[in-house]
């Protein structure tokens, strides 16, 4: 996939290792092989994204399997739709999801995460697939170059979405439903609060085909359920009463629910 500087939006070209735009600006491969294309304009603090412990639990965790369901549903969705192209996927962690996909379709695969330790994880061990260090608000690749675009529990830019998406291209949005681990929530928290969540939204530019529930229970022990915990916005909300009852949980079992939303971009 071709990429654009992202301060001047002009081509950026391979010289030697690193990536180099006719007006100078250059941007090094880094020595695990992602791009940092995130401007310091772009951040919105220091170290943006996921830390250096919470991507390395999520690894840890995928790598479990505990998750393969979602995986498996993304490849036989992606082979029913008939999906080519390349695959961009926005918001992209460690890698473990677009990589399956990828591998499974024989397809070329963009990753790119706004946190550089989950670009860094994902390009030490995923080595067939371009990764870079990027904002889905500017995602730093020409018009229509993606056949696929693949958002699973990150943030949802239509506009931008829409402007990378080749005609007819499709997007894999995957959310979390209201009752997702609420094994975890009822050990972390005193009281579960039942917020209503809308989990199919509206998406200007973008046509609904399907919107199909994933919900599957699986088992974890040990570090694992520190793990899980980790991989979560709940580890930054959790207080020293539920962090002591998780310390104390040996084995947890849960069940993950989420949506895949299957769009059209019109």
């Amino acid at each position: 996939m071709d990429l654009l500087c992202p301060i001047c939006e002009s081509k950026l070209n391979m010289a030697g290792k690193s990536y180099v735009c006719p007006g100078g600006h250059c941007f090094d491969i880094a020595r695990q092989g992602y791009v940092n294309l995130l401007t310091v304009q772009q951040k919105h603090s220091l170290h943006p994204g996921d830390t250096k412990e919470q991507v390395n639990a999520r690894r840890a965790f995928l790598d479990g399997g505990f998750y393969a369901p979602i995986a498996e549903t993304l490849i036989k969705t992606a082979k029913d739709l008939g999906v080519t192209g390349e695959i961009l996927d926005v918001g992209c962690g460690e890698g473990y999801y677009s990589a399956r996909l990828s591998a499974a379709l024989g397809l070329p695969l963009t990753g790119m995460d706004i946190s550089r330790e989950a670009v860094r994880c994902a390009a030490g061990k995923y080595k067939d697939a371009l990764w870079l260090c990027a904002t889905a608000s500017h995602i730093p690749v020409p018009d229509a170059s993606a056949g696929l675009i693949t958002s699973l529990f990150a943030l949802t830019q239509p506009e931008e979405f829409h402007r990378v998406l080749c005609p007819g291209g499709f997007l894999f949005q995957v959310l979390a439903a209201e009752d997702h681990l609420l094994g975890l929530k009822s050990i972390i928290y005193d009281e579960i609060l039942h917020k209503q969540k809308k989990t199919v939204p509206e998406l200007p530019g973008f046509t609904l085909l399907k919107s199909s529930p994933i919900r599957f229970s699986f088992t974890v022990t040990g570090e694992q359920v520190e793990n899980l915990l980790a991989m979560t916005p709940h580890v930054f909300r959790i207080g020293k009463a539920g962090a002591e009852r998780l310390r104390q949980t040996e084995v947890l079992t849960d069940t993950a629910s989420c949506v895949l939303n299957v769009f059209r971009r019109s």
